[in-house]
């Protein structure tokens, strides 16, 4: 199934600069080739179901293995059965109504 999943992954009582653990995940989601955008607070990515939450399970281990005792990530996911949609899909269709 394909899924679109934005997620925003924060390491706890880590400091107060995320930017290593961001750096860390955003090699890791880059190197799986699937295709991803990231934002201010967080990361979307889209493709396969397993493949998609197998690389968010990579990510919250990696920060772990970086020194954080405790993780809290947030999960919103969006599939649809008619339609295979992405991300650029999603977009194109409100700004055409802007």
């Amino acid at each position: 199934m394909h899924v679109i999943v934005s997620f925003t992954l924060v390491p706890v009582n880590s400091g107060i600069s995320l930017s290593p653990y961001i750096a860390a995940c955003r090699k890791i989601i880059e190197a799986s080739g699937l295709i991803s955008e990231y934002h201010s607070n967080g990361t979307n990515v889209e493709g396969d179901w397993d493949n998609v939450f197998s690389i968010i399970k990579t990510c919250q281990l990696k920060v772990h293995e970086m020194g954080a005792d405790r993780v809290f990530t947030t999960i919103q996911v969006s599939t649809r059965t008619d339609i295979q949609q992405n991300m650029n899909h999603k977009l194109r269709s409100v700004e055409k109504l802007l």
